[in-house]
Order: C-alpha cells, then sequence, then structure tokens
C-alpha cells in the first residue's frame, strides 16, 4: 500500500492547510527580532536607547521584539534597520 504523505513537503501541507502565510510571517518576524536581539547584545545598546536611535518609545521597540506579534509596520522596521546602520530590503518573489 502507497503512503500518500511521502513525497509531499511542509510548504504544500501548510498551503492545503490554509496555515502558509501565516507561518511565513511568523518565521519572518522572528528572525528580524533575532537580528536586531543579536544586534544589541554584540553592541552593549540597551533597549530604551535604542528605542531613542529608531525615533519611538521603549513599549513600541518591546511590542517589535515580541515575536509572538507579528503585525510589523514597514517605518518601524526601517527605523530599526537604520539605527543598526543598515537598511530594510523588501522583496515579493
Amino acid at each position: 500500500m502507497k503512503n500518500t504523505h511521502v513525497g509531499g513537503n511542509f510548504d504544500e501541507f501548510l498551503e492545503k492547510e490554509g496555515l502558509l502565510a501565516e507561518a511565513q510571517a511568523e518565521a519572518i518576524k522572528r528572525v528580524l527580532v533575532w537580528q536586531i536581539q543579536e544586534y544589541l547584545n554584540n553592541t552593549g545598546t540597551k533597549k530604551s536607547a535604542f528605542a531613542r536611535l529608531m525615533g519611538t518609545s521603549r513599549s513600541q521597540l518591546d511590542r517589535l521584539l515580541d515575536p509572538d506579534n507579528t503585525s510589523l509596520n514597514l517605518k518601524t522596521l526601517s527605523n530599526a534597520a537604520e539605527a543598526m546602520g543598515k537598511h530594510l530590503e523588501l522583496r515579493l518573489v
């Protein structure tokens, strides 16, 4: 008997279940949070100082760093990138 689960991939499964977009958004957010946390740890920058560099509040930064909160503002992301000496690149592929 042939196994119907062999040969597919996880993205296909998530898409079939209607969960792919949500899973991708959460994965992207977790990577962004990791990158910002790494910057803060490697540079010794305090969250309050980083928030000032971003031109935002500490509570807004905490929301940005919450990996479970996937609602993101492009301006906030751009400000975070600029505060780290980087730029935000967004592509639709």
